[in-house]
């Protein structure tokens, strides 16, 4: 075990700091269960004061909701235990329903909504003509713990998450600018970099998230969140764009490798630009996208394979030049207002809606209902008089692990800690703390425990185990009338603890616990109904491009409207990426089984070139090209679930080069027909990587 860190330390320090505060604060104010303030510094505690900021807001929110709940619940169904059992496990269902539908700590006011509801409901029982002055010594106690957590970690050499944000983005950002250089380079791209690239994607993710703190931060970066989030939407564009050019570039030196002699200038030129990161000129990427559009072919109607695909290449290189040049321009911007600046633009942001699973999500509200029922159930029978512990730590580990696919380790590990902490709480509250007559002394006596498991919180391996163990003895403690207690009365609390614990985990292992090939195929399975529910609409507009590229027109107009559609998709869709890379690495842990089952991801790309031909599909039909035909076998194809193995079905591919051959010869349109081209193309390779070359007519 490596010797803790000068953060590591500060750290524990400032939690201890705030637990004592937030002590202090309620027994000055004569609350009746001070501990629970103490507690609650602990669990909203972070290293980054703009996360301890955001929780705060959000977890007091939630508490008032829950406490609410639970005012108007108890009292009008105190006389009937099982009915009360019933509403108050429900709310805490659907409570956590909502939360795991929102990805974001904005998640934080559903879940302790619903866990808040249990913690104050139950216990009340016994008492319900009480419960309004219970409701609200725990809210005051709650929101005690949250603003002392919030003052001393804000005012005490705070850490803003603004630094290590905008580290974590530019190292994406770097990343993807090696990945373009690497892919404009013959024999660079190679399939073992394959899974490490589109690693990429989960980042991306993660920072999406990280970010919604950042308006909450100390760090200057606050005051450019819009630009953080139009930089993300900017990364989100390119992985696709990439994989995009990767894939044309391979296809065309395997299909026709002396068509892109006369690219290779421009291919070192965009690759050197690229490389030059921050450094790169903004005034070169015009002339590059210049240059690619001399070299770019004209569509004949008897346009051969590799025409379309250099076409297509033209497309997004130069849709990725701009993404390139808008992610510099942003990053330069937000430097500038950093050093007290004003921005040059402020970014047109297309609302994003994450990757949402309401079966999942289901599932786990119903695994927790039946876990708060089961324990309410052997509590009423038994009349066990410490019962109510039961249920509240069965919600609270419900709710705690419901957005793991298999929740049950992550519970072991609390159950196993809380046990841990038993002998530690048990020395406590029949030892120490009837010997304690003053504020100082119980400070000094909880300082040796608590500093040294809160050294312990920041490190990702054992985070998990010191906070169980914190929570354990700052519960225990919480729970207890060290006043009139005994050790009949401790053990019997902590059993029904664990109760708690055991029975979610065990109703959870029966009905939530689902693999991580499992979880993969679900959400390729749900990826590909919503491929198949575009096909169903079909929206008329203006063509989008997918560079994301700032509106010249209002943010209401059309083309903006196709725009934010597409970075939409794509951002959900590089989500989606994201969350399917670590469980893929763990379902095939070999390099080769992994490349077969990353290759299945190209039908995520699909749902964006259904997107751009939706859009593009007045203009078309206006030419005399049918796209109905085409997006009625997608949404056959894609409908009946896509495929697990193999290429899609021959009749589908047929359906493309038919509609391609339909575009090829159809009059001009404006710049739709090339596009449409180049879009039809894109789907080509994604859906049938090894079909044989298109041909622009059907041999007779």
């Amino acid at each position: 075990m490596k010797s803790p860190t000068a953060s590591e330390l500060l750290f524990s320090a400032k939690c201890f700091a705030a637990s004592m505060l937030a002590l202090y604060v309620s027994l000055a104010a004569g609350l009746p269960r001070p501990f629970w303030a103490m507690m609650t510094a602990y669990i909203v505690a972070s290293p980054f004061s703009g996360a301890v900021r955001s929780k705060a807001l959000f977890r007091v929110c939630g508490t008032l909701i829950g406490s609410a709940a639970t005012i108007v619940m108890v009292p009008r169904m105190a006389n009937a235990p099982e009915l009360l059992s019933l509403a108050l496990a429900c709310w805490v269902g659907l409570c956590l329903y909502i939360s795991l539908l929102d990805r974001t700590p904005r998640s934080y006011i559903f879940m302790l909504a619903g866990y808040t509801a249990g913690l104050i409901g139950f216990p009340a029982v016994s008492d319900p003509s009480a419960i309004f002055d219970t409701g609200l010594a725990r809210v005051e106690e709650i929101t005690i713990g949250i603003l002392s957590a919030t003052v001393v970690h804000s005012l005490l050499f705070p850490q803003g998450v603004g630094p290590v944000l905008l580290a974590r983005l530019d190292r994406a950002v770097a990343d993807a600018q090696r990945w373009m250089s690497d892919v404009l380079k013959p024999g660079a791209a190679s399939v073992p970099n394959t899974h490490t690239r589109l690693a990429l994607a989960g980042e991306i993710s993660e920072l999406r998230v990280m970010s919604t703190h950042l308006p909450f931060d100390t760090s200057q970066l606050r005051w450019t969140a819009s630009m953080v989030h139009g930089l993300h939407d900017r990364l989100a564009v390119m992985v696709p764009l990439l994989l995009a050019v990767e894939d044309r570039l391979e296809a065309l030196r395997a299909e026709d490798p002396d068509s892109l002699a006369p690219w290779t200038r421009v291919l070192d030129d965009i690759a050197a630009w690229v490389a030059a990161g921050r450094d790169a000129d903004p005034a070169r990427a015009a002339q590059l996208r210049a240059e690619l559009a001399q070299l770019q072919p004209a569509l004949a109607a008897n346009a051969s394979w590799s025409d379309i695909l250099r076409l297509n290449l033209a497309q997004r290189l130069d849709a990725l030049i701009e993404a390139c040049e808008d992610s510099l321009e942003l990053r330069t911007n937000v430097s500038t207002v950093m050093q007290g600046g004003a921005a040059g633009y402020t970014p047109h942001l297309s609302p994003t809606v994450l990757h949402r699973d309401h079966g999942m999500a289901l599932r786990s509200a119903l695994a927790t209902v039946l876990t708060i029922l089961v324990c309410c159930a052997f509590w009423i029978v038994t009349g066990w008089p410490s019962g109510a512990a039961a249920p509240m730590m069965a919600g609270v580990a419900c709710c705690f692990f419901a957005t793991q696919d298999n929740p049950v380790p992550l519970i072991r590990m609390f159950v196993k800690w809380t046990v841990i902490s038993m002998p530690v709480a048990a020395f406590y509250i029949l030892c120490v703390l009837p010997a304690v007559h003053s504020y100082e002394m119980l400070a000094l006596t909880l300082a040796p425990v608590f500093l040294v498991g809160g050294v312990f919180m920041p490190r990702p391996a054992t985070a998990g185990s010191s906070l169980a163990f914190l929570i354990g003895v700052a519960g225990t403690l919480s729970l207890q009338d060290t006043g009139t207690l005994d050790i009949p009365n401790f053990l019997n609390s902590m059993v029904a603890q664990l109760f708690g614990f055991i029975a979610a985990a065990v109703i959870t292992s029966l009905i939530r616990t689902v693999g991580g090939d499992w979880m993969a195929r679900r959400m390729l399975r749900t990826a590909r109904r919503e491929v198949a529910q575009m096909t169903r609409m079909a929206p008329a507009g203006p063509a989008p491009t997918l560079a994301a590229r700032r509106p010249r027109a209002t943010a209401a107009s059309s083309p903006a409207a196709a725009r934010d559609a597409l970075v939409r998709i794509s951002a959900r869709m590089v989500d989606r990426i994201g969350l399917l890379m670590p469980r893929l690495a763990i379902a095939h842990p070999t390099p080769e089984a992994r490349a077969v089952a990353v290759d299945g991801l190209r039908e995520l790309r699909v749902g964006l070139h259904v997107a751009q031909l939706c859009a593009m599909r007045q203009q078309l039909e206006q030419a005399g090209v049918a796209l109905q035909p085409l997006l009625q076998k997608l949404n056959g194809y894609f409908g009946n679930g896509g495929h697990t193995h193999g290429q899609a079905p021959a009749p589908l591919l047929d359906r493309i080069d038919g509609t391609l051959r339909a575009v090829c010869a159809a009059a001009a349109v404006g710049e739709a027909r090339p596009q449409a081209a180049a879009v039809l193309a894109s789907m080509r390779r994604d859906l049938f990587p090894r079909a044989a070359a298109y041909q622009p007519e059907i041999a007779s």
